[in-house]
């Protein structure tokens, strides 16, 4: 009996953090900016903790669904169109209309945006009950065709010509992402279902936990800058906050206007708005100067907040999508 009070609180402990994850994100960034000595030894930790958070949001994923996924593309490929060829275009141009002084600061706010779609977006997906096969989908191909279009995107838009690790990448992305979502698939299939009804449940705390650890440890890399903002800074910050909003509304806004069901809603909001800062963080202490980090980290200051805010004004646009998709239903009957 104890040990199932404990469980159930346990599983209440995960919920409550759902509820309230803007103002947790919040202070997570706080914590990483303000102690970042107790957070940067854990960076080398963030791939495992993202393969863990991977496992736990593919557990519900089934063979029959991710098939249903790819024989019904279209959502995916609205995502990728929209984070692979509009987001990068449109961030070369609003970056250079307001940094075009500063090379460095516009190569940034590219590279931000070039990266491939976030990990943790299959978590939010999972927790707003959309199609997680259809998200996993969407991140498996932005993963596959990062490592030729950020280079390609970046020779196109900024005339750099920059040699990405391709090979490392791919391995990299293949140890957060496919190697775990499989395995989570795999338990799934095995146990017939247990996986999804009493694994994924129990270990969902212990994943939103890992999400919040993640955001602390990113925002300790750009403690110092923040630490010392010049009025630069504090415009780049303002610009990749309104950007950040804007990829957002308009995820919402393709899956609205190509009148996509709840289940394909969810993955494509969260697809187009957010991104895997992480992997841009490497390639721009690898590749670029300095200061080009600051554009590219500035994003997780808002990324997660962001998600936790539009998934509670999701909630009432979805009421409408489900009406709207009713009186199709009902139209089809008459």
């Amino acid at each position: 009996m104890p040990d199932i009070r404990m469980f159930e609180h346990w599983k209440a402990f995960g919920r409550f953090i759902g509820r309230h994850m803007a103002v947790v994100i919040l202070l997570c960034l706080a914590a990483g900016i303000s102690a970042p000595q107790i957070f940067a030894p854990l960076t080398h930790a963030v791939p495992a903790l993202f393969a863990f958070m991977t496992f736990q949001s593919s557990l519900g994923i089934t063979l029959r669904s991710l098939k249903d996924a790819v024989a019904h593309p279209a959502a995916i490929l609205l995502t990728l169109a929209f984070a692979h060829i509009a987001v990068p275009v449109l961030a070369f141009l609003a970056g250079t209309l307001f940094f075009g002084y500063d090379p460095t600061i516009v190569c940034g706010i590219v590279l931000e945006y070039c990266v491939p779609v976030a990990t943790s977006a299959i978590m939010w997906v999972a927790m707003f009950h959309g199609n997680v096969s259809i998200a996993l989908a969407t991140l498996l191909a932005s993963v596959l065709i990062s490592p030729f279009t950020i280079p390609l995107t970046l020779q196109v838009l900024l005339g750099a010509t920059v040699e990405i690790d391709a090979v490392g990448m791919i391995l990299s992305m293949v140890g957060m992402v496919a190697l775990p979502a499989l395995a989570g698939l795999a338990v799934n299939e095995g146990t017939k279902g247990w996986g999804a009804r009493s694994l994924s449940p129990a270990i969902a705390p212990a994943a939103r936990v890992v999400l919040v650890v993640i955001v602390a440890t990113n925002s300790s890399a750009i403690a110092d800058y923040v630490r010392h903002l010049t009025p630069e800074l504090v415009g780049v910050l303002v610009f990749v906050g309104l950007f950040a909003v804007f990829t957002f509304f308009a995820g919402m806004g393709i899956a609205w206007v190509t009148r996509q069901k709840r289940d394909r809603f969810i993955p494509i909001t969260f697809g187009c708005g957010m991104r895997n800062i992480s992997a841009g963080a490497v390639l721009a202490m690898q590749y670029f100067p300095a200061a080009t980090l600051f554009p590219v980290m500035a994003g997780t200051l808002y990324q997660q907040v962001l998600a936790a805010l539009f998934s509670k004004l999701m909630t009432r646009v979805l009421r409408r999508v489900d009406k709207r998709a009713e009186a199709v239903e009902t139209a089809d009957d008459e």
